[in-house]
C-alpha cells in the first residue's frame, strides 16, 4: 500500500488523532554520577533522539537558560536536569561525539541554548527539518510532521510548564520523552519511505481567500 503524505498537514484535524506517547522507560538524571552512566549507555546505542526544554518567560527582556536535555533510544529516555547539574564533562563528551547520530528538530536553537551553558564542539547531529523537504513536506513543526507520517497526535500541553520545578511531574516527563523519541520514529520512517519509494505526496489546495471574502 502506498503511503500518502501531504505537503501541509491540516492543524485542525490533529486534535482528532489518537495520542502518541513514549512507550519505554524514563530516567531522570539528577547528578554527575548518574549522568556519566547515562552517557556511557547512550553512546553504545546506534541512534538517539534529542530535544531540550526551557522554562518559559512571560515578560519582555527576561531569559532563562535551558533546563532539560532529553535523550532517547527506542525504548529508554534520559532526562538530564541541566538547571540542577549544569553540563558536566560527560555531557560535553556526549555533545561532541561523532559516532552516534543524534536526531532532532530545529537543532540550531537547541545547540545555541546548550552553548550558553557550556562551550563544546558540535558532534553528529541530524536535523529533521533538513530532510522533510525531500518528500515534499513543507511543515517544520514536530507535531505536524509526526501527524503526517503516523496519523497520531503529539500533545504540546506541557510545553510552557515550569521546567525548573523542584520535581518534574509525570506529564512533563512523558511530554519530554515523547518529543525526543518521536524524532527517531520520524527519521526511520523517512528512511524507510526513501528506500522503498512507496509514497506519494499530495498537495493540499490553498483556499482562495479572495473568493472566501467575497462570499
Amino acid at each position: 500500500m502506498t503511503t500518502i503524505l501531504y505537503n501541509k498537514f491540516d492543524k485542525k484535524s490533529i486534535g482528532q488523532l489518537p495520542r502518541a506517547t513514549f512507550p519505554g522507560k524514563i530516567v531522570v538524571v539528577l547528578n554527575e554520577e548518574e549522568a556519566n552512566k547515562a552517557v556511557d549507555y547512550l553512546l553504545s546505542c546506534d541512534i538517539l533522539g534529542i530535544d531540550t526544554e526551557t522554562k518559559p518567560v512571560f515578560k519582555k527582556g527576561q531569559h532563562n537558560k535551558v533546563a532539560l536535555l532529553q535523550v532517547s533510544t527506542r525504548d529508554i529516555c534520559f532526562l538530564f536536569r541541566l538547571n540542577l547539574i549544569g553540563i558536566p564533562l560527560c555531557l560535553v563528551r556526549f555533545l561532541e561525539d561523532r559516532t552516534v547520530p543524534k536526531i532532532g528538530l530545529s537543532l540550531t536553537d537547541d545547540i545555541m541554548m546548550l552553548h550558553q551553558r557550556s562551550p563544546f564542539k558540535q558532534g553528529y547531529f541530524i536535523d529533521l527539518q533538513n530532510l522533510v523537504g525531500e518528500f515534499g513536506i513543507e511543515d517544520m513543526s514536530l507535531q505536524k510532521i509526526y501527524a503526517n507520517l503516523f496519523h497520531e497526535r503529539i500533545t504540546k500541553r506541557e510545553q510552557l510548564s515550569n521546567w525548573e520545578a523542584p520535581i518534574l511531574n509525570d506529564k512533563q516527563k512523558m511530554y519530554a520523552a515523547t518529543d525526543a523519541w518521536t524524532c527517531i520514529q520520524i527519521f526511520e520512517k523517512l528512511n524507510e519511505l526513501r528506500d522503498s519509494g512507496n509514497y506519494k505526496t499530495e498537495v493540499v489546495p490553498v483556499p482562495d481567500t479572495d473568493n472566501e471574502e467575497a462570499k
